[in-house]
């Protein structure tokens, strides 16, 4: 495969897996090679091996006219958030002997803005870039690579942004994970990180109970 078709084909794999993971491609969608081939304005190629990718993904699975976006049984959801929960919480556990002074100064930032915020979309996207400092502060990248897919299977369920309501309560759970870092406290982290993980998936099984 030339440099021109493997630089296309990860192209239209971003391409869909922002689709995918925006729920603009809602889960049951079926993918077909040609007629998306035409949508996004490229040879069935370049589609052809994104499919393939993003079935690896665990973000499509085969059916008999060519892909569909995979539909995930709550029980599949919540062995996902398990899986979530051991590596996250293990996370914060390693923050708490390894952080720097910056990763304690990142994590306090975004947790005071994220106090402040009252758009519910920025509120969304400071508490993902609050995790993914959380993560960092870990220093272990084969854990963030796990991360980031599980949080590309998770997205896919998540079609509302974090409510003001429940803002203070994850401010605080921030809070006291990043006291426990700060303290050096790792079996505390590890705890905090559990309890406020617990609490989000158990909110997220609450509203696709609603859903259904």
């Amino acid at each position: 495969m030339s440099a021109g078709n493997r630089d296309s084909a990860s192209t239209q794999y971003d391409r869909l897996r922002a689709e995918i993971v925006s729920g603009q491609l809602a889960p049951g969608t079926v993918l077909l090679e040609t007629l998306l081939a035409e949508r996004l304005g490229v040879s069935r190629t370049p589609v052809r091996e994104a499919l393939a990718l993003l079935e690896r993904d665990g973000l499509l699975e085969r059916e008999r006219r060519g892909y569909r976006v995979r539909m995930r049984s709550p029980e599949e959801l919540l062995e996902i958030y398990e899986a979530r929960i051991a590596l996250e919480s293990t996370c914060a556990a390693r923050a708490a002997a390894r952080r720097s002074a910056y990763d304690l100064a990142r994590l306090s930032h975004l947790g005071r803005e994220a106090r402040a915020v009252i758009d519910p979309v920025r509120l969304g996207e400071l508490h993902a870039a609050w995790h993914k400092a959380l993560r960092a502060a870990a220093g272990n990248a084969t854990i963030i690579d796990l991360l980031e897919r599980l949080d590309s299977l998770l997205a896919v369920y998540d079609a509302d942004e974090p409510t003001l309501a429940d803002q203070e309560v994850a401010a605080a759970e921030h809070e006291r994970i990043v006291a426990a870092i700060k303290a050096g406290d790792a079996d505390e982290a590890r705890r905090a990180t559990v309890a406020h993980l617990d609490r989000a998936r158990e909110a997220r099984l609450a509203k696709l109970a609603a859903t259904s």
